[in-house]
């Protein structure tokens, strides 16, 4: 019948689920209301007894509803009951329609199959009720005057069919727990991958600052060489002004002294730019953006490079009007080209034999974004070493000049925003490292 149809109540269970077995009670109950209503359809005469009993089961079965959706009733009580309350009331309907004449007897049977089915979290319920069974199936049989003798293989063939719901319950609880297992392992699997992320992204952070400050290092010694030059005018400038205006002196004319004014303001602003982009490029931490002008970072890269390049030679700017922003961050653009320069500079230095440096970045607009192309006139690079120059910790450099880092970061860096880094040998000599990158609307359209 639907009335068996019943779920036990877990108190701690979320009071959806609550909500839902509560359901699940007033629907049998539904059910078992509209079970005498048919009967009054369809026959003519309706046992007043048989209407009672069934709205009685459909009345505990309210109460149990209510109970449950409240979380009141512990999980093992509302099966036990649900089981009790079916017994029960089966138990008075056949004899009302029959006893073992009754074509509702071996609707007995099922009560604790179905309790299993319904209720597999524990196998109390589905105990009791066949329990219940039979001891149901021993009372119709007296009441009909049956013999003990007679009637014990039948409540045994019952009690074995009833016994098959408990090895269900049992191998369904050895399924759900398997499932638990495997859950657990699968959550603690996506625990360690979310741990091993978290710290290669640390390892990936402290990997880029070493790079970065090992750049900086490198561009140590130009930055004094760049400081001392304004730094020197502005001192003999500041002394000849000292001696001009307080030493008795004859004061220097307007224009004299704006020109002194103007060079002293130039030097500051020198030392102030190279400090700030020294500052901005050092600093610890994630870039604030997740998008980069390309014409701004070649200017800020060429600035940077200039405190290494020094007498060596020069980097020339070749930037088409009206590029777009791309999706690699302003940060990283920085890095990438100031470590691309700084790498054709070491090149330019070790060429044989010496030559000026001349040094080339070109940006030129492309249909899906920007290319960029930094290129140099040293000595290319060899055959044999092309395929390996974007590994990490592959270097060409002398020991103590180079960490092997800087192209394998600034390939992942690329990469990461689907662009391109590659390299080629100039054929009048020389290399050249093309840049691909994506404008940003593309690059959120295809996120």
């Amino acid at each position: 019948m639907a009335a068996f149809i019943v779920m036990t109540a877990d108190s701690t269970e979320h009071p959806a689920q609550l909500r839902v077995k509560a359901r699940t009670f007033f629907v049998s109950a539904g059910m078992l209301l509209a079970n005498p209503l048919l009967r009054c359809l369809l026959a003519p005469t309706v046992d007043p007894r048989l209407i009672l009993v069934q709205l009685a089961w459909s009345a505990c079965f309210v109460l149990l509803g209510v109970a449950v959706g409240s979380g009141r009733m512990p999980p093992w009580l509302s099966g036990c009951a649900a089981g009790l309350v079916c017994i029960t009331s089966l138990t008075a309907i056949i004899h009302f329609t029959g006893g073992l004449a009754s074509p509702y007897f071996v609707t007995l049977v099922a009560g604790p199959l179905l309790l299993s089915m319904f209720s597999p979290d524990s196998r109390l319920p589905t105990l009791v009720s066949l329990g219940a069974m039979l001891i149901s199936v021993s009372v119709l049989n007296v009441l009909a005057g049956v013999t003990p003798g007679t009637f014990l293989p039948q409540a045994a063939i019952f009690g074995f069919i009833g016994s098959i719901g408990l090895y269900a319950g049992r191998t369904y609880r050895q399924l759900g727990e398997a499932e638990k297992r495997a859950q657990q392992e699968r959550l603690s699997a996506l625990e360690q991958l979310a741990e091993s992320e978290r710290l290669r992204r640390r390892a990936e952070r402290e990997r880029a600052e070493v790079e970065r400050l090992v750049i900086v290092g490198q561009l140590a010694s130009g930055v004094a060489h760049e400081v001392n030059n304004p730094l020197a005018f502005v001192k003999s400038n500041l002394h000849y002004l000292e001696q001009e205006l307080l030493g008795g002196g004859t004061p220097p004319e307007p224009a004299e002294l704006r020109e002194l004014l103007g060079e002293t303001r130039h030097g500051v602003l020198r030392i102030q730019q190279i400090v700030s982009d020294l500052r901005r490029f050092s600093r610890e931490g994630e870039a604030g953006t997740e998008q980069g002008s390309p014409a701004e970072a070649m200017e800020e890269a060429r600035r940077l490079a200039s405190v290494r390049l020094r007498g060596l030679g020069e980097v020339a700017l070749d930037v088409s009007p009206g590029l777009p922003r791309v999706a690699l961050g302003q940060r990283q653009l920085v890095q990438v080209l100031l470590n691309l320069l700084l790498n054709a500079a070491d090149a330019v230095e070790s060429a044989l034999p010496a030559r000026k440096a001349r040094i080339v970045v070109r940006a030129r607009r492309t249909p899906g974004g920007v290319r960029l192309e930094v290129e140099d006139n040293g000595p290319g690079i060899s055959p044999e070493f092309m395929p390996r120059l974007f590994e990490p910790f592959f270097t060409t450099k002398p020991p103590g000049k180079g960490t092997g880092l800087g192209l394998a970061l600034c390939r992942e860096y690329v990469s990461r925003t689907g662009g391109t880094l590659n390299v080629e040998n100039r054929p009048e000599g020389g290399a050249r490292f093309i840049l691909t990158l994506n404008e940003t609307t593309k690059a959120a359209s295809a996120a």
